[in-house]
């Protein structure tokens, strides 16, 4: 209940339901050096509270904010706001202060990437560090020291299960594979929604989810192939990185996690997966694959160079738009990448020549979620791979390929698209499709067309 109210000249101190915050007039003036402060938000229910019991403030609206700092530090920013506005306010234009969604200082996903434009611009992850084969390293290779947590929806993480595969390293690294419809990671103090460990079948007959903003499903909470957190006994994605005491607020898979010092490793996939080819090859059942040769590092990183801004991450700078300019920008931009890869498979049978590298890893994970997610989801309905006959037929080859098709989850990926991201699923409805892997099942014939040299 609404326990506490410290009037100041524009803003107040509440205690709702115990938390701090503030409810601040929106009549600020412009020069106020709280004009862009961040706002977390209160539970919904919480919300409701203040808003049934704060009536009969000054005309203009309200802004709520919460924080886990005490009333006191709420008391003296409340005094510092009041101060500046009232000494500004005989010189300076008033104007109505626009309210914020934000979660909790510093907790983010990727929707929260966007620039004043309306661009997509995505954050590099935050754990860079290296596994090498050298039993001095910092972190060495060795087996079934080091476990991924992954989600089949992710691209990202798949690179590095495809890898995984690919080299058979399934006996030296372990996976937990969470839920693949995001969920509120702590509900009672902000809004941030992310990855979730499944349940038990047990526990599956106690609860069912809907999306986080509670439309659409029920949705099990035990899901096909996911399992709770063996390591951590983390709830949540966002727990096994506070478990490391992290600080960049940004809680995504993959996480390469070291069980031996329970730290995180690395949580960048395109470096991940240069670790899973090269360090190790004494543990894996398809050491001769190198996905990153020496010879072709150059032209492999010359693709990677228009392939992740054009098409991996393009389709994201789509669908995560905000404005019609933003989105006609990546879409033409997409589309023109798209047109270059497959004049490219058109000429020959892999993104680097004659053999398959992690440049075609990389791609493969973006085009087989390309026409049964990214065209209905994020608009990019330029182009589809369907009716792209050579990145079709590329595709293909690659998805028979041995160790392959086990990281490609399709009812992951779109039930963890349509369902995690309200904003742009409201109902959390999930579209029929083509069976598109039923397609990807067909022979190719990319061998014939392009016979090893």
């Amino acid at each position: 209940m609404l326990t506490t109210l410290l009037p100041c000249l524009i803003s107040w101190i509440v205690v709702v339901n115990n938390v701090a915050v503030t409810v601040t007039a929106l009549n600020i003036t412009a020069d106020s050096p709280y004009e862009s402060h961040s706002f977390v938000l209160l539970t919904k229910k919480q919300r409701q509270t203040l808003k049934e019991q704060a009536r009969g403030m000054p005309s203009g609206g309200l802004s709520v904010t919460t924080t886990t700092a005490t009333s006191a530090h709420y008391y003296k920013q409340s005094q510092a706001l009041s101060s500046s506005s009232s000494s500004s306010s005989s010189s300076s234009p008033r104007r109505p202060y626009s309210t914020t969604t934000m979660t909790a200082k510093g907790v983010r996903t990727a929707l929260d990437e966007v620039s004043k434009t309306g661009e997509f611009k995505r954050i590099e992850s935050g754990y860079r560090n290296w596994i090498k084969n050298d039993p001095n390293a910092q972190f060495p290779a060795e087996k079934d020291r080091y476990h991924l947590y992954v989600s089949y929806a992710c691209p990202w993480a798949c690179r590095t299960l495809m890898t995984r595969g690919m080299k058979g390293l399934q006996d030296a690294i372990s996976v937990t594979v969470v839920h693949p419809i995001w969920q509120k990671t702590r509900p009672e103090t902000d809004e941030h929604a992310g990855w979730m460990f499944g349940t038990s079948a047990a526990e599956e007959k106690k609860a069912a989810w809907t999306n986080h903003q509670g439309n659409g499903g029920p949705f099990s909470t035990h899901y096909p192939n996911t399992e709770a957190d063996a390591l951590v006994g983390a709830k949540s994605i966002r727990e096994v990185y506070e478990s490391v005491k992290d600080t960049n607020g940004k809680y995504t898979v993959p996480i390469l996690y070291d069980k031996k010092t329970q730290q995180i490793v690395s949580n960048e996939s395109s470096e991940i997966i240069r670790m899973l080819n090269s360090e190790f090859n004494d543990y894996a059942t398809n050491p001769t694959l190198d996905i990153y040769p020496e010879a072709l590092r150059e032209t492999i990183d010359a693709a990677n160079e228009w392939i992740y801004p054009g098409i991996n991450n393009g389709v994201y700078r789509c669908g995560f738009a905000t404005t019609q300019g933003a989105y006609d920008k990546a879409v033409g931009e997409l589309t023109e990448a798209f047109d270059r890869l497959d004049a490219l498979l058109s000429q020959q049978r892999f993104v680097a020549g004659d053999q398959v590298t992690e440049a075609d890893i990389r791609l493969f994970v973006t085009l087989v979620r390309f026409d049964e997610v990214y065209i209905v989801y994020f608009k990019t309905n330029t182009r589809s791979v369907t009716h792209t006959p050579s990145i079709l037929n590329y595709c293909r080859e690659l998805y028979q390929m041995p160790g392959v098709k086990e990281s490609v989850q399709m009812e992951h990926i779109k039930t963890h698209y349509f369902c995690s991201h309200p904003t742009l699923n409201h109902y959390s409805i999930i579209p029929k499709g083509n069976d598109f892997l039923g397609l990807l099942e067909q022979p190719h014939n990319r061998e014939e067309l392009f016979p090893s040299k």
